[in-house]
């Protein structure tokens, strides 16, 4: 099977100047772009901007939080998206982190993986125009009449939804998580996705997962993200992965409490994650960038001459992914579309 190329946008500067740059990578071939949401505008806004202007790419959350909204709303929320793009949307879930929901939303961060479960099949359920009623562990529909006003009754989505199964894409990178993502979505978004360590990483997880799927999800597709540079000289491009890889592994998270910096150890690179974590929570930034070994670096990229990005994408595939989500390393819209454009002919 033919590996996709997708695209996570930043849309740091208003997602209005984004929209047509994204019609410019459609035309260049792109199949799916990935609109974030951490604590800058949401992504629903983008999403609906973004399906107004284009009409063939598909469009994904990457990723919708999950604590920020009810699951009855995330799926009435994915139909709309669904709608208006004619069943162009994919919905990207992921638990985010305590920094971010309890700092930033002030709610408590507690069974991602409970809440994840419930609310995938609490969504299904809505977009099966089911009359909704779902007691589970963590959400109850309707409420129990002994903790609200006993006024609530079952209720099924007005509008007739575009598709009853709209895709789903877990963002994971525990074991827990990822054999959750295995066993009930459609796909799976790791983050600093290393092919030649991702059997050992997760291979059990996912096993775990497939073990207990519902052959109607079909194949589980795989996302992973890594820079894209095509070129005899672009090496020197390194130093823009380095920067991210220290973010993560230095600083998303408390020590001892940050999933990357887990991450980088599981792939064996635990001496040097403890190292980069200490210069970055020291405020040493630049420093923990380049504590981050080329090795890693490139591993995790598509970095190189046109023969060596081809080899790298083989050895993606190899491992299961399914599509790159790319990150175009080049200064201007044009040459970020004719990166996209070589790309797709080397998949």
């Amino acid at each position: 099977m033919t590996v996709r190329i997708g695209l996570s946008i930043n849309y740091a500067g208003g997602f209005k100047e984004i929209a047509a740059e994204v019609a410019d990578y459609e035309r260049a071939g792109l199949d799916i772009v990935f609109v974030p949401e951490a604590y800058s505008f949401d992504a629903v806004s983008a999403l609906g901007y973004l399906a107004a202007a284009t009409s063939r790419v598909e469009l994904a959350s990457g990723i919708m939080q999950l604590y920020t909204r009810t699951p009855t709303l995330t799926a009435m929320t994915a139909a709309g998206l669904d709608y208006v793009s004619d069943g162009r949307f994919v919905l990207g879930l992921g638990a985010s982190g305590p920094q971010v929901i309890e700092g930033f939303h002030g709610v408590r961060y507690d069974a991602p993986l409970g809440r994840t479960r419930e609310t995938v099949e609490i969504c299904r359920a809505v977009w099966r125009r089911e009359r909704l009623e779902y007691q589970g562990k963590h959400y109850r529909v309707p409420l129990p009449a002994a903790e609200g006003t006993g006024l609530g009754k079952p209720l099924k989505i007005i509008n007739h939804p575009v598709r009853e199964r709209i895709p789903v894409l877990l963002a994971a990178i525990g074991p827990k998580n990822v054999a959750l993502a295995a066993e009930i979505a459609e796909g799976w978004q790791p983050i600093h996705y290393l092919p030649e360590k991702a059997k050992d990483v997760w291979g059990d997880s996912l096993a775990a997962g497939a073990a207990k799927r519902d052959p109607e999800l079909g194949p589980l597709q795989i996302f992973a993200g890594p820079a894209l540079a095509i070129g005899d000289d672009v090496d020197h491009l390194l130093s823009f992965v380095k920067p991210v890889l220290a973010l993560y592994v230095g600083g998303m998270g408390a020590k001892g409490k940050n999933f990357y910096h887990e991450l980088a150890c599981r792939y064996g690179y635990a001496a040097e994650a403890d190292r980069i974590q200490e210069l970055y929570l020291a405020g040493r930034k630049d420093e923990a960038a380049a504590a981050v070994p080329d090795e890693l670096a490139r591993g995790v990229s598509l970095i190189g001459p046109e023969s060596y990005v081809k080899e790298r994408i083989a050895a993606f595939a190899e491992s299961g992914v399914t599509t790159l989500n790319v990150t175009p390393l080049a200064d201007t819209v044009t040459a970020r579309a004719r990166l996209i454009e070589r790309v797709k002919h080397l998949v």
